[in-house]
């Protein structure tokens, strides 16, 4: 059976949420996983401090043009009014949900006191949750981690918190900031939140495939689940979750021909999206995602990498895929 998700007033076409991940969620990826099969996708996070969105960075982080509701954005930062100014703007930029990251485990994110830091310190929690709610007629959730280390899972505090805050869903990954992305994710810290709040609860860490989807709804009896790591290079995961979790069948995987189609595609609107030369940049670590299970010995990957030119990267992929066809050993 396949959960109903809730956000708001908003209602999922299913429980599978592209997990916000830096670098990575752009407009094109988002765009793809929802076509695969997501529910919804939430953006990179976007800094909350707008001195530093005149950035191209930043510009293209704050373009949702095309995008099906509802439009979710991820801002971060370590400040309430600074963080609340955040939200308002990016409500004005057409976002119908605000996230606010408190998962993130990067030095350089919680070296500001935002992230997953914030966790350390429940007084400024608090007032951070308090000011974004107010600040916004949007809905407001909240994305955290189980708690700071091992001896300090503090996830259930905030997630009560933030209930009587106002946030309307919960995404929690199932390891301490301390755990970075090491180790097992674990599930038993996600059950226990989601059994003292009455918000949406959604689980995040190690769900990488269909039987593991099923396993982690069960054990926490969360509204949905968030996809990340899992969804690089096989932005395809999300249908093949929701055939499973629908019929208890295992979906076929996409077959040469399609990986190379969705593969052409997803390059076209990086090109498209960031300019060729930029483009050509961003779409090598997607290239190496795609191929790292054929591309074995990472030679073609070598090469790809070198390549600075939109169709030149194009052709080099439909003569690699030419030569898997054939059984052919490629050289770039």
């Amino acid at each position: 059976m396949v959960p109903t998700a809730h956000i708001g007033p908003y209602t999922l076409p299913n429980p599978l949420i592209v997990a916000p991940m830096a670098g990575v969620t752009d407009r094109p990826f988002r765009l793809l996983c929802r076509r695969l099969g997501a529910g919804l996708a939430v953006s990179e996070m976007v800094t909350a401090d707008s001195s530093l969105w005149h950035t191209r960075k930043s510009k293209l982080r704050l373009d949702h043009t095309g995008e099906p509701e509802p439009r979710s954005v991820q801002i971060a930062g370590g400040d309430a009014d600074m963080l609340a100014h955040a939200a308002r703007a990016n409500a004005r930029h057409g976002a119908q949900i605000i996230d606010i990251n408190m998962g993130c485990p990067a030095k350089k994110v919680c070296n500001k006191a935002a992230g997953s830091a914030l966790m350390k310190d429940e007084p400024l929690v608090k007032s951070i949750l308090e000011a974004v709610v107010r600040a916004v007629d949007v809905p407001v959730t909240l994305k955290m981690r189980t708690g700071w280390d091992h001896d300090n899972r503090n996830a259930v505090t905030i997630a009560r918190m933030a209930e009587d805050a106002g946030i309307q869903a919960l995404a929690i990954h199932g390891r301490t900031r301390a755990d970075a992305y090491q180790g097992k994710a674990e599930y038993d810290t996600i059950a226990e939140v989601k059994s003292r709040v009455s918000i949406p609860v959604f689980a995040n860490g190690d769900i990488d495939s269909p039987q593991m989807a099923r396993h982690v709804l069960d054990h926490t009896g969360a509204d949905g689940l968030l996809i990340g790591r899992a969804a690089q290079g096989s932005p395809w995961i999300f249908r093949e979750i929701l055939h499973f979790l629908e019929t208890g069948r295992t979906l076929e995987p996409p077959s040469l021909d399609e990986v190379e189609k969705i593969l052409d595609e997803h390059l076209e609107a990086l090109h498209g999206f960031y300019g060729e030369h930029m483009g050509a940049r961003i779409a090598r670590k997607h290239v190496g995602w795609y191929l790292q299970c054929h591309d074995q010995d990472r030679e073609f990957r070598k090469r790809f990498n070198a390549i600075e030119h939109a169709l030149e990267q194009k052709k080099s992929i439909q003569q690699y895929f030419a030569g898997l066809r054939n059984g052919e050993v490629f050289a770039a």
